[in-house]
């Protein structure tokens, strides 16, 4: 009998690899599957995002004369709405790995400890265990951070009109992406970022954001120090350098980050902030037992977490396989997906153009400098991709697609009689095939 705890990306995809394969798998859970991904993260973000778009191209066009009345947002019905396509993708995921052959059990599990798991008070013994139990948001040691009125992920449908003045903690994407949200439901949005804005990020991914956030109050190199007003959130008190200052609010929304749910694990090594140490076949300290999703703290994107799932299994069916971190693909979801694979490196090549009018960008057009980017970073001698970043309507894809790309050694050289889709606002790959008739002409 295997043991998988968590029916998050990771676990629910290793319990349903493992089933297929015709081990003996159970699937403990203690809410729903789907994990954060569903409930709090990607799916959320899917949802509001959808329709701070709407509002934000309906306002765009509506100053440019073409459509009247733009709409406004209900934050009831958004809710409502989002928890009624929860459900269904749910009894998705329900039917779907039952059919697999995975049994599922519901319960709190209070204990791992080795082959050991702990389930509402029963000690169940397995051949093998995968620790799967995701993460759960960080909460910064703040004086009146449990004010009403202070918000997670996790949390958010709790609310119940959109803010008028809105703090957002945090600098990274998920700060990003819910400022971006909030400022097109009318928000007043401050966010405070105690480094830079996106600091890992390319800056011209950064500078794109930043066009896209006009608007929002955007405080770099700054502390929360307090969130006032005792009975509810009134104000936020923060430090920037020598200067001190409250920044008035009727909510705050904390998304600084993830700390791994291991708590109730023992038996394995971790890492200080809990995260359980894994090598590249997702085995723990004790070769029995592996650990994949948010709970070992190497990237937390679902993506990552399904393939560290089949990882995990494919090793507990005795299969040599590991898990490759390069090219993976990443995205931000503002009005345009800002996405990229590769990092900038020094002595390559690089190829940019601004994006193309199409399918989702055309009425940027009259904005200036409002319809994207595409950049692709070429290696001098053989002309192989190493790197692209994008701001399009589906950036996402396009860095999922060229991840593959460049795993599979692909040169501009390649796309030189390439033919494209048109109308598409998609410039990376008719950038490739211009940077392959540069440097043939070279």
């Amino acid at each position: 009998m295997i043991t998988v705890v968590g029916g998050g990306p990771a676990g629910r995809i290793a319990a349903m690899h493992l089933a297929s394969a015709g081990e003996e798998v159970r699937l403990i859970e203690r809410d729903q599957l789907g994990g954060q991904c569903l409930h709090s993260g990607c799916m959320l973000v899917c949802a509001l995002n959808d329709v701070a778009r709407i509002i934000r191209s309906a306002k765009g066009l509506e100053e440019m004369g073409v459509i009247m009345n733009a709409p406004r947002v209900q934050i009831p019905g958004i809710f409502e709405g989002v928890v009624q396509v929860q459900r269904t993708i749910e009894q998705v995921l329900d039917n779907e790995t039952a059919t697999a052959g995975v049994t599922v059990l519901k319960g709190e599990v209070t204990a791992i400890d080795g082959l050991q798991v702990t389930l509402e008070g029963t000690v169940l013994d397995s051949d093998a265990v995968i620790i799967a139990t995701g993460s759960r948001p960080l909460i910064p040691d703040i004086e009146g951070i449990t004010t009403p009125g202070v918000y997670t992920p996790q949390t958010l449908v709790q609310m119940e009109t959109v803010p008028e003045k809105l703090v957002i903690l945090g600098g990274g994407i998920s700060s990003v992406e819910m400022a971006y949200i909030f400022a097109a439901f009318g928000s007043e949005v401050h966010l405070c970022a105690r480094s830079t804005l996106l600091k890992t990020l390319h800056p011209h991914l950064v500078a794109e954001a930043r066009k896209e956030l006009a608007g929002v109050h955007i405080h770099e190199q700054t502390a929360v120090i307090s969130v006032n007003g005792g009975d509810r959130v009134r104000s936020v008190t923060v430090k920037a350098g020598s200067d001190e200052y409250d920044i008035a609010a009727d909510a705050v929304l904390i998304t600084a980050g993830l700390v791994p749910n291991t708590g109730m694990v023992t038996g394995v090594l971790k890492r200080a902030d809990g995260a359980i140490i894994v090598d590249d076949h997702m085995r723990t300290s004790n070769p029995s037992v592996y650990a994949c999703g948010d709970v070992n703290g190497r990237l937390n994107l679902t993506p990552v977490a399904r393939r560290e799932g089949i990882v995990a299994a494919e090793n507990i069916l005795g299969k040599d396989t590991t898990m490759d971190y390069r090219t993976i693909p990443h995205s931000l979801a503002l009005g345009y997906e800002l996405a990229w694979v590769g990092e900038p490196e020094e002595g390559q090549q690089r190829f940019r153009i601004p994006g193309p009018a199409g399918p989702g960008s055309f009425w940027s057009v009259p904005r200036q400098g409002a319809t994207g980017f595409a950049e692709v970073q070429v290696r001098p001698d053989d002309g192989a991709i190493t790197g692209i970043w994008t701001a399009a309507p589906s950036g996402a894809a396009i860095a999922a697609y060229s991840a593959q790309l460049i795993r599979d050694g692909q040169k501009v050289a390649d796309f030189e009689q390439f033919i494209e889709v048109h109308p598409v606002a998609d410039g990376v790959y008719g950038l490739l095939k211009y940077a392959a008739v540069q440097r043939s002409r070279r």
